[in-house]
């Protein structure tokens, strides 16, 4: 039996987690559809037909999935943390209120596309397309906007533990608010375009080599081939942003133990409490990753009380897990670049291998980064300001809606692969 606190943390991750997946596709996959059916309008050619009207249809069961399982998202902030929610709902409330307008929006002209296929003329029909694609990006970046205002909060005053003052734009104006947002939707698309080469890359490796499976194959690479080298630059960005105002968070994801100059790079090793058993070092290379110079200080863990530490192994191998996949990502868009302009992008086995492994390793480097920002930022649920053990409700049984949650989404689960396999089976609109 669980109690409360893990319960609670329990269900969130593994909502969030769940929900994670099908956000960043609903980011992402509006913009290959009007991408696959505006060449359509402007070539005629019924290779490009058949890519956004499958693509439309496998949107519109990810979009439902991820309609459920955000809206159960929603309900347990203030199921599973009142406190927090009383005290600072608030203050970061204007941004979960945008993203439900932008959320119905999207769902509003997602109608409007699905069921205007036959119905409204070509042009007419990608317009209706557009506010989803635009929809998508506003949502995502609301919601993340909320999370980077728990990452580093502000714009607000605090007495005695009540809120007596706000900013309306108080999520927008958080110092973590731009790279977050930005990082993510690098992600969601290359989570899209890597994802979307990899279905027709199985498809490749298993022989259906024809026009519809190369072109699919080719969008999807570019896609996320050409986000992947900018997410570098970004995640760079990101773990300046956390080293300025989260060094705690820092310290765990890079096992700095103690504070001081030539801090060193860190791969692999488990933390022992005191410093990485185990790990790879490169002396003095974070200090000059951050700094410019190896003599820089670096902010270790000894500054904070044990109490007060994040969990620093499962932060620090999430981070490498989410690096390294990101790297990989990288040299595929290289190799991907290479033979395309030997014109041979779908001619070796290895190369589709590798392929259809970046759909699900990008996925993963996307729920590592989540892990990364929420459990480097324990024991704080807002930082510095709010314990996440102070913010759990005291309502007995908590440990059964997580159970619940469990049961319901495993239902979301097997329904989605069943329909999605249905439609696989399905006609691809070639003539």
């Amino acid at each position: 039996m669980l109690d409360n606190l893990t319960a609670a943390r329990e269900q969130m991750a593994f909502s969030l987690g769940f929900h994670i997946v099908f956000a960043v596709f609903g980011v992402g996959l509006p913009w290959l559809m009007l991408f696959a059916e505006h060449r359509w309008i402007r070539t005629g050619d019924p290779v490009w037909y058949a890519l956004a009207r499958r693509w439309s249809r496998a949107f519109a069961v990810l979009f439902a999935v991820g309609a459920v399982s955000g809206t159960v998202l929603s309900f347990e902030f203030g199921l599973l943390w009142p406190e927090f929610m009383s005290r600072y709902g608030g203050v970061f409330g204007l941004a979960f209120t945008l993203e439900a307008f932008a959320f119905f929006l999207e769902a509003i002209f997602l109608g409007l596309y699905l069921y205007g296929w036959d119905r409204l003329s070509p042009r007419a029909h990608w317009w209706t397309g557009v506010p989803v694609a635009l929809a998508g990006i506003a949502s995502a970046g609301f919601v993340t906007t909320a999370n980077a205002w728990m990452n580093t909060p502000t714009g607000f005053v605090e007495v005695n533990g009540t809120v007596v003052e706000s900013r309306a734009l108080a999520p927008f104006l958080a110092p973590a608010a731009a790279v977050q947002v930005v990082h993510l939707l690098l992600a969601a698309i290359m989570c899209v375009g890597f994802g979307v080469a990899a279905v027709y890359a199985v498809g490749m490796l298993r022989g259906r080599r024809t026009a519809y499976h190369r072109r699919g194959l080719a969008v999807g690479l570019t896609t996320g081939g050409v986000a992947a080298p900018v997410q570098v630059v970004v995640g760079d960005w990101a773990v300046r942003q956390v080293a300025d105002n989260q060094p705690a968070k820092l310290a765990a994801m890079e096992g700095i133990g103690r504070t001081g100059p030539d801090a060193p790079l860190s791969i692999g090793g488990v933390w022992d409490g005191d410093s990485l058993r185990g790990a790879v070092e490169v002396p003095g290379a974070l200090s000059y990753l951050l700094h410019g110079r190896t003599d820089a200080v670096v902010v270790g863990l000894d500054v904070l009380a044990p109490g007060d530490r994040p969990p620093v192994t499962f932060t620090h191998l999430a981070f490498d897990l989410m690096v390294a996949i990101g790297l990989g990502l990288v040299a595929l868009a290289g190799w991907a670049l290479w033979r395309w302009r030997r014109r041979d992008l779908d001619g070796s086995r290895w190369f589709l291998r590798a392929v259809a492994v970046s759909g699900p390793a990008t996925v993963v480097a996307l729920l590592a980064g989540w892990i990364v920002t929420e459990v480097g930022r324990q024991p704080w649920i807002v930082y510095l300001r709010l314990r996440t053990a102070d913010a759990v409700s005291d309502q007995p049984g908590l440990y059964w809606f997580f159970y619940g949650t469990v049961a319901v989404y495993l239902l979301l689960s097997v329904s989605l692969v069943a329909i999605l396999r249905r439609q696989a089976r399905s006609g691809t609109w070639l003539p």
